[in-house]
């Protein structure tokens, strides 16, 4: 993929503009308040630039699934105040996405002043990319910069139309996604391996078979080991696993590993429990082997111990998915040891977003990544080979 300009790159002069940014502030919530300030955290650097640079800003983002309808609790305020205490900066919630009065906010912005948009997904345009709302939207600002990589994975309005109708920029944080996750497909320091995990073979088929192309070794975990596992003829209780058509893709992709001369490493052991619980009773017993009475919760100390000797010896780890159940402290060990073997590594070490950045961040170890991604399904949509919209939309380098 192109890399796209971005705001540090000559030509565009911030000094009073008015700049629409699309930033990814979808925060979880709890009791009207923002759970988990990452991403807003994430966006900081943007913001403080374009300010430095003498601009006016209009943040927009959404916030969960209101499909097109205004809903109260998925409003922005709850976001707008946090992100506002972490700039030290005043930020004035809009009580609308367009409109002339909204049109007027904009034009009347002045250089280090933010607004910030209501969600953006309360307007039915958003998500059908629609033309006229894009065109609403642009209006009274004078640049668009998009640094929403978590959802440049959808042609949505405010992530692709409107791209094309105002000068576009990359921000810092979408900028460094591309340039981080393009590196993995073009110029991967080797040796190349990728940790997966998460729960069905069939969700993750288009990326498996591209990471089998380009790495050395796959190293499987999570409920995706147990359909390989069924698919090689092993028991595997009631641990969770697809039928036979998920089987059928895992045969697949081992006959594939073995053409593209790709180790697709399965774990030697697995913990299983009786019960999917914490205080379940716990077994580590061979991965051919797992009892028809008891499930599958993580991989087993074996496995582990061998997948950090991968990790140790590679130069370049990409991690998707935890190796089991991480949420219940008894099941967390595998995931635990990836995390750690990946962060003590010399090499390139990027976790894709989802459950696995979620993992780290809950771990405490985000900042022993080289790069930890914002974007789960972008940034596997990105390994996919795919274009995103919202990158596609803007100019390239």
């Amino acid at each position: 993929m192109a890399r796209p300009q971005s705001i540090t790159d000559p030509g565009v002069d911030y000094s009073n503009a008015r700049v629409l940014l699309r930033a990814d502030l979808n925060a979880p919530l709890a009791d009207g308040a923002v759970a988990d300030d990452s991403r807003l955290l994430a966006s900081i650097p943007t913001i403080r630039h374009l300010l430095d640079a003498g601009a006016g800003i209009g943040i927009c983002s959404h916030l969960g699934r209101p499909k097109g309808e205004k809903v109260d609790e998925l409003s922005l305020a709850p976001v707008a105040e946090r992100l506002s205490t972490l700039l030290g900066e005043p930020i004035e919630l809009c009580d609308d996405v367009v409109g002339p009065a909204i049109a007027n906010a904009a034009a009347r912005l002045g250089s280090g002043q933010l607004i910030m948009l209501e969600n953006v997904r309360f307007e039915a345009g958003e998500e059908a990319n629609d033309a006229a709302f894009a065109d609403e939207l642009a209006k009274g600002f004078t640049h668009y910069v998009n640094d929403a990589f978590g959802a440049a994975h959808r042609a949505h309005a405010s992530t692709e139309a409107v791209a094309r109708r105002l000068p576009s920029r990359a921000g810092l944080l979408l900028a460094r996604e591309v340039e981080v996750l393009g590196g993995l497909l073009e110029r991967p320091e080797r040796p190349f391996v990728a940790v997966l995990g998460g729960s069905k073979v069939s969700d993750k088929l288009p990326l498996i078979e591209s990471l089998l192309e380009r790495c050395d070794r796959v190293l499987v975990g999570g409920a995706m080991c147990f359909t390989f596992l069924a698919a090689l003829g092993d028991p595997v209780g009631m641990s969770l696993h697809e039928d036979e058509a998920g089987q059928e893709m895992a045969r697949e992709l081992l006959d594939l590993a073995v053409r593209r001369n790709c180790m697709l490493q399965l774990p030697a052991d697995i913990l299983c429990a009786d019960d999917f619980s914490a205080d379940a009773r716990l077994e580590v017993i061979p991965s051919d082997s797992i009892p028809d009475d008891m499930m599958g919760v993580d991989i087993g100390p074996q496995a582990a111990g061998s997948y950090r000797e991968v990790i140790d010896s590679a130069r370049t780890v990409f991690w998707n998915g935890p190796m089991g159940a991480f949420e219940i402290p008894p099941f967390a060990a595998g995931t635990r040891a990836v995390a750690e073997a990946m962060a003590e590594s010399d090499g390139a070490t990027v976790v894709g977003g989802g459950d696995s950045g979620a993992a780290v961040v809950q771990m405490g170890m985000a900042d022993r990544f080289t790069h930890v991604s914002t974007g789960g399904g972008a940034a596997l949509e990105m390994l996919e080979g795919k274009a995103l919209p919202g990158v596609a939309a803007l100019p390239s380098a």
